[in-house]
């Protein structure tokens, strides 16, 4: 027979109390800690100033998201309205958003078109992205590549930080295309393109794909991966039998296409922008 447990020693109503005074010191330091670690600048601008010249709106209106608790600050969420910041240095998101604080920084979607180099300066001649942002002061510089016998989407910037992570395989941004191909496609092809296709470099798999269309001679398809190799999308279907004549980019990540027409550009919008930037991690 195992030997009797001593009774469990009871703490009395003072230790009890002791306990929990130290328990809610311990957190309430941990909770000023994330509310105000080092997240105010004496010698910054006031955050709602930052968030008007962001495009959130009136001050006023900044305020009021400021009070409602939908800003974080260097990781920080902060309420306070006298709050400071530095707008080259601090990270600020609103509503889980990053928020592009230096205003000499852009990002623009351009609808290449069919035909030019995706190149700032092409050393041949040919026709380059240069003239569709002749009226742009900014030196920027394109995300990717487009076939020159692609077309559409392509981002510009001057971002060199957000420019990287979209081009980095780490974060592994996807992009959908449109895609007309020569021949008619059976209903099988979607689980082979799913499933992955071995090329010369490797395997490469589509993360989604549907039929949009298809007669006897010829199949449009949309189809999204999360990779850059070149001229993946022509390799992968040349691989299956069903040669592309014509592929257009509708869509990097979260920022579509639409109804820019070829040779357009436009600068990404304020909640675009953001998502962008956080499906990179920024």
């Amino acid at each position: 027979m195992s030997p009797a447990r001593p009774p469990r020693r009871r703490r009395t109503d003072g230790q009890d109390e002791a306990g929990q005074r130290r328990a809610g010191q311990r957190k309430a330091v941990q909770h000023r800690d994330v509310q105000h670690r080092d997240v105010h600048d004496p010698d910054g601008v006031r955050l709602q100033k930052v968030l008007a010249t962001a495009g959130y709106g009136s001050r006023r209106a900044c305020e009021e998201i400021i009070a409602a608790g939908r800003v974080e600050v260097d990781g920080a969420r902060v309420r306070e309205l006298g709050l400071r910041v530095d707008p080259a240095k601090a990270v600020v998101h609103v509503d889980g958003l990053r928020v592009q604080l230096d205003t000499s920084l852009v990002t623009l979607a351009l609808n290449k078109p069919l035909g030019v180099v995706s190149s700032m300066h092409d050393d041949e001649g040919r026709p380059d992205l240069a003239p569709f942002v002749a009226d742009r002061s900014e030196r920027l510089y394109h995300v990717g590549r487009l076939d020159t016998d692609s077309e559409g989407l392509l981002l510009l910037t001057n971002d060199g930080e957000l420019a990287n992570r979209l081009m980095h395989p780490r974060y592994e941004v996807p992009k959908t295309y449109l895609v007309t191909l020569d021949g008619r496609v059976p209903d099988s092809l979607r689980r082979t393109v799913l499933r992955g296709v071995e090329l010369e470099d490797g395997p490469v798999k589509a993360d989604h794909y549907r039929v949009v269309d298809r007669t006897p001679q010829q199949s449009l398809v949309e189809i999204q991966l999360h990779e850059g190799r070149n001229r993946v999308v022509r390799r992968l279907f040349d691989q299956l039998g069903f040669p592309v004549t014509r592929l257009l980019r509708t869509q990097i990540g979260p920022v579509h296409l639409a109804t820019l027409k070829p040779g357009r550009t436009r600068v990404l919008g304020r909640d675009e922008l953001g998502t962008l930037m956080a499906s990179v991690g920024l």
